[in-house]
């Protein structure tokens, strides 16, 4: 008797230790992609080795930020003929470079990010392959030639020499590039691609590959980003965001003397052709622009790089943060090597990020209400409305004081900066510090 007591003691002891259905976390679900804040992450200023843990030790400062998708840089065996330690020189598709780490390490990643709220999505490289791929031995036919039919040749009109171009009418190096692509949606658990130099690879194998994963993660939902900004990513190969390049190029002029008013004209341009449903990612960097020059120097200064980040995500939504600007790390980051980023730099930056994120989150008019513009050369002036929202965003794009014609409706309103808390009182003009900007709500 004294035994059967005991044992149910302890039964009854462990059914109580373990959590109730109704507290258990709810399974990750992916965001609609017109809600999508992603964070960029290159494994490299994160430590110098071991870095998808360090990274996953960094989830609570990823998360604050209010970001939702996390994109990691390539974190396969990297190429050693002919290479330059490139993340997108890529040796093995189904194995992780041991400076990264290991795929269970990956596989923690990714459940660390849904337990905190964020899907992950990894780089993708479908244009070329290292040299030393093992396909490129195993199967020559896999690659593209040059005219004379007997040399493989690196891609083109970019001529990356640390790589080898694939040959997109073979359609068994199709099919086990899908496969490939499927092993770590299903085996790893991640949450789709973004897809490196997408405009270089045919719109029908993005379309084949697209439906394939689509159907191979069953209920979850699956992200696909290109890195590209023709129409048939979409109209032809399914993705669900691709770049807002030309956008970003009309921001580094305007802020370079260019009139506001551009801004209004490109991001015109680039949503007229969009295809409903689909979004443009928009950023102020990400690593191949920061290899040049990091926001608070192309924008001239902090300021700038903030009045330039808000002029950047709030007109469409599409935000981006490259891991480092939130610190406002100044220097260029080389990501074919270990830049030590020192994420306690800058506090007030990042708590200003935070806001800004935060404000997108929360009010679905700011990054997918309608926008009516009001042009000014030197001040980027719209209206983000829905039906349950209006506000007025300003930016001054110019290192200088600038005044701007207020709208007639927010005339002598008494209004409450979102961001700083300030009190505004429009007046028929209104004046602007250098690059200061104003989110107010109606």
């Amino acid at each position: 008797m004294k035994k059967l007591f005991l044992s149910i003691s302890i039964v009854a002891a462990i059914v109580a230790c373990r959590p109730s259905q109704e507290t258990k976390e709810a399974p990750f679900q992916m965001p609609a992609i017109d809600d999508i804040a992603m964070y960029q992450v290159n494994p490299r200023v994160f430590a110098p080795d071991h870095s998808l843990n360090a990274v996953a030790g960094r989830i609570d400062s990823i998360r604050d930020l209010g970001v939702n998708i996390m994109w990691v840089m390539p974190i396969y065996p990297i190429g050693i003929e002919k290479g330059k330690n490139s993340p997108y020189c890529i040796s093995d598709y189904k194995a992780i470079a041991p400076e990264f780490g290991t795929i269970d390490d990956l596989k923690n990643l990714a459940q660390v990010c849904h337990q905190h709220g964020m899907g992950i999505i990894l780089d993708w490289v479908a244009n070329h392959t290292a040299w030393d791929h093992p396909w490129v031995k195993e199967h020559p036919d896999w690659y593209t030639y040059d005219e004379k039919a007997d040399t493989i040749i690196c891609p083109q009109p970019w001529n990356w020499e640390d790589v080898a171009d694939l040959n997109y009418d073979n359609k068994d190096m199709r099919a086990a590039m899908i496969d490939a692509m499927k092993f770590w949606i299903v085996d790893v658990g991640i949450d789709g691609f973004r897809c490196d130099v997408a405009d270089g690879v045919p719109a029908d194998f993005w379309k084949d590959a697209i439906d394939q994963l689509r159907a191979a993660a069953g209920d979850r939902q699956i992200l696909m980003l290109a890195e590209g900004k023709h129409s048939d990513n979409f109209t032809v190969g399914g993705f669900d965001m691709n770049y807002g390049w030309d956008y970003k190029d009309e921001l580094v002029k305007v802020f370079k003397g260019a009139s506001a008013e551009d801004l209004i004209k490109a991001d015109k341009a680039e949503y007229d052709s969009l295809p409903d449903g689909k979004v443009k990612l928009r950023f102020t960097t990400n690593h191949d622009h920061s290899t040049e020059a990091t926001p608070c120097v192309e924008f001239t200064n902090d300021r700038g790089a903030m009045a330039a980040y808000v002029a950047s995500i709030f007109p469409h939504g599409g935000a981006l943060i490259y891991g480092s600007q939130e610190v406002g790390y100044p220097e260029p980051i080389n990501f074919f090597k270990y830049v030590p980023v020192d994420w306690t730099a800058k506090p007030e930056i990042y708590r200003e990020y935070q806001t800004l994120i935060s404000l997108y989150n929360d009010h679905p008019a700011l990054r997918k209400g309608k926008m009516t513009a009001y042009p000014d050369k030197d001040v980027l002036v719209f209206e983000k409305t829905d039906a349950a929202e209006r506000f007025l965003v300003a930016v001054n794009v110019r290192n200088a004081e600038k005044t701007f014609t207020t709208p007639s409706q927010w005339v002598n309103r008494d209004v409450e900066d979102l961001v700083t808390g300030q009190a505004i009182k429009f007046d028929a003009t209104f004046t602007l510090s250098p690059f200061q900007y104003i989110i107010v709500e109606f």
